[in-house]
């Protein structure tokens, strides 16, 4: 959703958004009112959507004062370097402040006109996440550390106040402004019964963000955790890793095992060993000739990377692909893993990790798949659920239609005793910077790997991408996303012949 395209509110999109964990994206160059307005709308539907209409007014401020504070931030940046001053520099700073504010307000189109041509953007996000709404506002200035002191200082501030009398009645700072805007956000939050920990703004080396996380009601999360569990005990009820595999994965954990004893144990199975053999010879492994021997084939995989197809392929057996919606899933699944493999493999040469990445991205939709397996006798046991809690029955639909799936599907890999990173990846694949720092390297990986093939099959763009994500694989402009798709697109398409 973007300041170019015509501003029409697609209802459809927002509620898609809600159930998939996908972040819902507004982006400008220079928020001009009709954009402003817009994203009120926006707000308003998926707060009615998410079941927080009375929240409109308190929220649809913050996010206002936090866009005008960032469009204010770009200009700065601009106003800046069109005097020629260093906006790091103390001095340069005061210097440069003095007469910003009065040239600012003279002369207001020409400098949105530079910090557009300078590609300044203003991007709004809002996420539906498993325990909150999170929205963010960020833009590509990265914020100085005195302007972050500055920032911090304000809102220490403002804590003191408990209304507006309070704010008005003592004299604020008034070089940028009187510093009114926060102090009103403050008191937003207040009225929310939200505390300080709900909102904070941080820098990284290409974004400003600032961040407002507004916790479910205690009654929502009941309800949703409740129909999560029941449909996560469907696992106990799926018959446990085939026998094989067991025997398998205890042979693998032995330390003093042969790399013969272990081909000789899988070359007892046709379909692991084909499995086996199809994977080594793809394009992930660069051979001098076809390996027709399960024993060379070992060798080559290694322990890890038998573990880990011993984990995709035992999940496979039993989650299934029997319907078409599930065909589907696993497809987008193996387009995944085939990205993360590369982007890791191409970006950061990190052998060590690549097979755990491969497998993060093969699983990461496992709660999907689980949700596209509930039987008719599941859906009655939810249904019955919901009447006696008095849950609404669009919350069912909510679920089933992919809300809370990343969490489905952890619960479920945590249930199966898979390895913590994976986990994580499956966990954190809609939530990058919400994963243990430990597990960023293979949450990181997912995610983008994910969106990307979203980005193919038209359900993202490039301006949902998290630009801190972006930055940590040095990728810096929509045309490197765009070559990397292709080239990936074209790998994966030629990996399947």
């Amino acid at each position: 959703m973007f300041e170019e395209e015509e501003l029409v509110v697609d209802e459809e999109k927002i509620k898609k958004s809600i159930r998939s964990g996908m972040p819902l994206t507004i982006m400008s160059y220079t928020l001009p009112h009709e954009v402003e307005v817009y994203i009120g709308r926006v707000i308003a539907v998926f707060l009615r959507l998410a079941g927080y209409e009375n929240l409109r007014d308190y929220i649809e401020y913050c996010i206002q004062e936090l866009a005008v504070n960032a469009k204010k931030a770009n200009t700065k940046r601009v106003y800046f370097i069109e005097k020629g001053l260093d906006i790091n520099n103390p001095e340069q700073y005061k210097e440069g402040m003095v007469s910003f504010k009065k040239d600012m307000l003279n002369n207001m189109p020409h400098y949105l006109q530079l910090q557009k041509d300078k590609g300044l953007y203003i991007k709004i996000n809002i996420l539906y996440r498993n325990d909150a709404i999170q929205i963010e506002v960020r833009n590509n200035s990265v914020v100085s550390k005195m302007e972050l002191i500055r920032i911090h200082d304000k809102l220490a501030r403002s804590r003191q106040f408990n209304s507006l009398e309070d704010a008005f009645s003592q004299v604020l700072d008034n070089s940028e402004g009187a510093g009114l805007g926060l102090v009103v956000l403050v008191l937003m939050l207040k009225k929310m019964s939200l505390t300080e920990d709900c909102f904070n703004i941080t820098g990284t080396n290409v974004e400003t963000i600032a961040r407002l996380v507004v916790p479910l009601e205690k009654t929502v999360l009941t309800n949703i955790s409740g129909i999560t569990n029941i449909i996560v005990e469907q696992v106990n009820a799926l018959p446990h890793f085939p026998e094989n595999i067991v025997r398998l994965q205890n042979t693998l954990s032995n330390p003093n095992a042969e790399m013969t004893e272990i081909a000789s144990k899988i070359s007892v199975d046709p379909a692991i060993t084909a499995d086996i053999l199809k994977i080594v010879n793809s394009a992930q492994y660069i051979t001098t000739q076809k390996s027709g021997s399960i024993t060379e084939a070992v060798k080559i995989l290694g322990i890890t990377g038998i573990k880990n197809l011993l984990y995709s392929y035992g999940s496979q057996k039993i989650l299934g692909d029997d319907t078409e919606e599930k065909k589907e899933l696993w497809q987008h699944s193996y387009k995944t893993a085939y990205f993360a493999f590369n982007l890791v493999k191409n970006f950061y040469h990190d052998k060590s990790s690549i097979e755990d990445i491969y497998l993060g991205g093969m699983l990461h939709d496992m709660g999907k798949i689980v949700l596209a397996s509930v039987h008719p006798k599941l859906a009655m046991k939810m249904k019955l659920f919901c009447e006696a809690k008095n849950i609404p029955a669009v919350t069912i639909e909510d679920v089933r239609s992919g809300m809370n799936h990343a969490e489905v599907g952890a619960l479920i890999a945590e249930k199966w005793n898979f390895p913590e990173n994976l986990v994580a990846a499956i966990r954190f694949h809609h939530a990058p910077d919400s994963a243990p720092a430990k597990y960023r390297l293979i949450v990181d990986s997912v995610y983008l790997a994910n969106m990307f093939c979203e980005i193919v099959r038209g359900g993202a763009v490039f301006e949902q991408l998290d630009g801190s994500v972006l930055a940590r694989f040095n990728i810096k402009h929509q045309a490197q996303v765009d070559k990397i798709i292709s080239v990936f697109s074209k790998g994966f398409i030629k990996e399947k012949i």
